[in-house]
């Protein structure tokens, strides 16, 4: 049974395309949203206690909330219960689930609010608006947002200090094993700078008068549940209209993809004429199935903007991502530019929350460090820019890509970024935000992480042989950053398992350290974020620990591979068949029935 993903639903607007600019001026400032968070309604089911101010407890009312938004609320009333008087105030009681509104907002709510007006709904239900008297992110933040930012940096402080004096004491036991104390306190400053220059970065501030030309690319395969939505959030930007078309690529799905895709731009064309859609957003279907570089080349021999951004098919756009992302190509010499990717299905189950943290830290921290020294090393595939020239300039080399004699068929966003940063600067902009599925299954995740880890050694020595010329810190680093992923494996099972074996020692100090660095990783996301999935950091690092970690060496000897493991491409129909032939034969070795 296909896992139900638990996600935030904004109510569907009434208009397909409510955040592009108009430009006939139809659309009054009162009359759009133009994505401001107050006023983002969220559908919701939760029940919600009502007492006018100033009556007495018994006169307690429990409702029903049917959608939610920082602003107000709407309440389905009980059976029985008439309109509520006009512009009264009421003290409203309800804890908002988790997933039902974004991240941080997942919380218990007594709030004062007024009745903005009160209507009977085509069901017969009696519904009340509320409006709140403060907005839902001022309340939280003097309830428990500041209170998070406080303790998060008090803790944030102190494990920093604990482990620059643990690895004083690395420097004081040097001598009695150079390489393992070494390798602490590289791993340690390694560890201490992404953090820094993580909240170092700055993004290149908006521009209103930049706004060039940008072609997004959606290629997609097999992607038939996330891709309507993907679609229209791409198109539905805050973006002149003649400056921003889209392109799908469908590479040979063997889903309903291409109904579905045909379905939604038809519908965007019927519904939004006058945003001239039809000149810019197209599905292209490619004549056979090439993998996911020759559906991204082929939109970018289509595209007529200087600019493309590569948006994944299961990847939802906010609608100021593309303002945003293309602010850092001001500089001439910026040559691609990555945005944050958050969890969309965060709350799904503990798979998906821990993923939450990882991502985020990846992205404002790792990320973020990184752009500071304007060499970022994967922009990833969710959403990046990049120049159109520079794309057509490697791609046939991104095309042909080969390592060991196999081809690369994945790790495209790290392969093309190596091709991009050899000649060009590439950045991260925090304020260019979307969202993405992440894998809500142990063995769909596993399947990715060592996917990952295979392009991520394979691209890594690649960038090894030209990253030296950029900037001399972040070169350093970069290396740093190579040697102390391949060799943390060697390094657990000696402190884990050799010192306890050989030396009966408790390996306390080591075990101390990972739970800083699980403290650093938790104690970030709950100072940006204020949310309570900060938790799952420990958790993501304790998995890591005892299970992602051990694919490293998996990767070591197999990262030639080009098998996605979860998607049938090419080679994994090759790979298939070769197994399923190494399965007969062995049967009819040994005499078996097929």
């Amino acid at each position: 049974m296909p896992q139900k993903e638990i996600m935030a639903l904004p109510k569907p607007d009434r208009r397909m395309l409510s955040n592009v600019p108009d430009p006939e001026r139809i659309r009054s400032g009162g009359d759009r949203r133009q994505g401001d968070d107050l006023s983002v309604r969220y559908a919701a089911s939760f029940a919600v206690g009502l007492r006018a101010s100033g009556s007495h407890r018994k006169e307690h009312i429990v409702g029903t909330a049917a959608d939610i938004s920082a602003s107000g609320i709407l309440v389905a009333l009980p059976d029985g219960c008439g309109a509520l008087q006009g512009d009264k105030t009421y003290r409203l009681s309800f804890d908002i689930p988790p997933g039902t509104m974004p991240e941080g907002f997942e919380s218990r709510v007594r709030l004062d609010a007024k009745v903005a007006r009160s209507f009977r709904a085509e069901d017969g239900r009696q519904m009340a608006a509320f409006a709140f008297v403060k907005p839902l992110s001022e309340y939280f933040r003097r309830r428990r947002w500041g209170y998070s930012v406080y303790t998060a940096s008090a803790m944030l402080l102190a494990a920093s200090l604990i482990v620059v004096l643990m690895r004083t004491e690395s420097v004081l036991y040097f001598k009695y094993n150079s390489l393992l104390y070494l390798y602490s306190l590289i791993a340690a400053a390694f560890l201490l700078s992404r953090y820094l220059f993580g909240a170092l970065h700055r993004d290149v501030p908006v521009n209103p008068d930049f706004t060039p030309g940008v072609s997004i690319i959606i290629p997609c395969f097999n992607e038939e549940e996330w891709i309507q939505r993907t679609i229209r959030s791409c198109i539905n930007q805050d973006y002149p209209i003649d400056k921003l078309e889209v392109i799908v690529v469908d590479d040979r799905s063997t889903d309903n993809s291409v109904a579905r895709m045909e379905e939604m731009i038809a519908r965007i064309h019927n519904e939004a004429t006058r945003f001239a859609t039809k000149e810019r957003l197209r599905l292209v279907v490619m004549p056979r199935n090439g993998g996911k570089r020759e559906a991204l080349v082929q939109g970018v021999k289509l595209a007529k903007h200087d600019l493309v951004v590569f948006v994944d098919s299961d990847s939802f756009l906010a609608p100021t991502a593309i303002r945003h992302l293309v602010q850092p190509f001001q500089d001439p010499k910026m040559g691609g530019v990555a945005g944050r990717t958050d969890v969309e299905n965060k709350f799904t189950n503990a798979m998906t929350k821990l993923q939450t943290v990882r991502y985020y830290i990846a992205f404002r921290i790792m990320k973020a460090a990184e752009s500071y020294f304007d060499s970022v090393t994967c922009l990833s595939g969710p959403l990046s820019c990049y120049r159109k020239e520079l794309v057509l300039r490697h791609a046939d080399a991104w095309l042909n890509q080969k390592f060991l004699g196999q081809p690369a068929t994945f790790g495209d966003d790290r392969a093309m970024t190596n091709f991009v940063l050899r000649t060009h600067r590439t950045g991260y902009q925090d304020s260019a935000v979307c969202s993405t599925i992440v894998p809500s299954k142990l063995g769909v995740f596993l399947r990715q992480q060592m996917r990952w880890k295979r392009s991520w050694l394979r691209e890594s020595l690649i960038a090894s042989s030209f990253i030296w010329r950029k900037e001399p810190f972040m070169a350093l680093f970069f290396y740093i950053g190579l040697i102390v992923p391949i060799a943390a494996p060697i390094i657990v099972l000696y402190n884990l398992v050799y010192v306890p074996l050989a030396h009966g020692i408790f390996p306390s100090t080591f075990l101390m350290g990972l739970l800083l660095m699980a403290l650093l990783m938790s104690f970030a996301h709950l100072f940006f974020r204020k949310s309570r999935l900060w938790v799952f950091g420990i958790v993501f690092c304790l998995f890591y620990e005892l299970v992602l970690l051990w694919q490293m060496p998996v990767a070591w000897v197999t990262f030639w591979k080009s098998t996605w493991g979860t998607r049938e491409t090419p080679q994994d129909v090759k790979a298939r068949e070769r197994k399923e032939a190494r399965k007969r034969k062995t049967r009819g070795r040994f005499g078996l029935p097929f």
